[in-house]
């Protein structure tokens, strides 16, 4: 296997590890995990906290998200595009704060960075920019935001589904007019 992959098999392997044990996790359970003898991982990592914040980098890299979210057929219509993106970003929510939250808090570099704009989502409201009172860009922001705080284990009281959190965006919480 390249050394590239060979990384990325073994930064994916800790991962579900780090949820678990946190960084008590040994790189014997990890080379396990990865099917790989136990020195393959220091071939690859200098040692196991090197390994750990490539896994977590990993975990916060926004390319796979914003790959996700541009696999989301264009062809359906805009809720329902919506409440795709919403269930991907429900997923990086719960995903991301189970390894934060046993991990990052020894690494505050890795976690302190803010929320970068999401090009792809902010194009799923492109495409229907007519029917948007906000740009694109912001209406995705408010759409993260939501779902982010409504989704958050910490956050939120009681987790909305993604068609509760796409339908608050998309028309409010006002009833019907008298």
């Amino acid at each position: 296997m390249p050394p590239d992959e060979r990384r990325a098999a073994i930064i994916e392997a800790v991962r579900p590890l780090l949820i678990e044990h946190g960084d008590s996790v040994t790189t014997r359970q990890i080379a396990g995990a990865a099917g790989i003898a136990e020195g393959t991982i220091f071939r690859v990592f200098t040692d196991k906290a090197e390994l750990l914040d490539a896994a977590l980098d990993a975990a916060l890299d926004p390319a796979p998200f914003e790959l996700s979210l541009r696999a989301i057929d264009p062809e359906l219509p805009l809720e329902e595009r919506l409440v795709e993106a919403t269930e991907i970003i429900q997923q990086r929510v719960v995903n991301v704060w189970a390894l934060v939250s046993n991990h990052g808090s020894k690494h505050p570099q890795h976690v302190r960075r803010p929320m970068t704009d999401s090009a792809a989502l902010a194009e799923i409201f492109a495409a229907d920019a007519s029917r948007i009172r906000v740009e694109p860009v912001a209406a995705a922001r408010m759409l993260r935001a939501l779902t982010l705080s409504l989704t958050h284990p910490m956050l939120a009281g009681e987790k909305l589904t993604a068609a509760e959190i796409v339908a608050t965006v998309l028309h409010g919480i006002k009833g019907e007019c008298e």
